[in-house]
């Protein structure tokens, strides 16, 4: 069921793909300055897939003095988080996915934008199918709080997720229409 529903939004995201305004990227900046004023390490990615772009966000959150780190892929679809700087040489991994190539500062983001192919009104999130997320506030979580905030597109809502006891709910949901 999650595959097919998985490969459906997939579709309709390309098909419907919108461009993040800078109008909306000040808001979500006004929103973590003002709901969340100690984060300063911000996790993020950089979109594949036709995902929600926040690249132009985390460029501006650089800017203003935030700290930014980017998810490396390891085996056992595990990941980490390292910082990273858009001034910073990256590779692209074999999911076609950019991480940063210098590897020795790993941090654990006090807030992360997770990518989503959709979501439900109960903060249930649908990603690629791998666990990569999960797996990360699965471990991370018994270490310190992390704010999950998932990023994507209002038509990417649907009635009910499937889930089974490895997910993770999202804290907040940003969509191009409603943070």
């Amino acid at each position: 069921m999650k595959k097919k529903l998985r490969k459906k939004l997939i579709k309709k995201r390309k098909i419907k793909y919108l461009k993040i305004s800078s109008k909306h990227i000040f808001k979500i900046f006004k929103l973590l300055r003002n709901k969340y004023k100690k984060t300063k390490v911000i996790g993020g990615y950089i979109p594949i897939n036709y995902e929600y772009d926040c690249s132009s966000l985390l460029k501006f959150l650089e800017k203003k003095n935030y700290t930014i780190c980017l998810p490396v892929i390891k085996n056992n679809y595990k990941m980490n988080f390292f910082k990273f700087s858009f001034k910073d040489p990256f590779k692209i991994n074999k999911l076609g996915i950019i991480e940063p190539t210098n590897l020795t500062n790993k941090l654990i983001p006090e807030l992360i934008f997770v990518p989503m192919v959709g979501y439900d009104k109960n903060l249930n999130r649908l990603g690629y199918g791998g666990g990569f997320y999960d797996r990360y506030f699965e471990k991370n979580l018994k270490l310190k709080k992390i704010i999950k905030i998932g990023l994507a597109f209002s038509f990417q809502r649907t009635n009910k997720i499937p889930i089974d006891k490895f997910d993770k709910k999202i804290d907040e949901i940003i969509t191009e229409k409603k943070i």
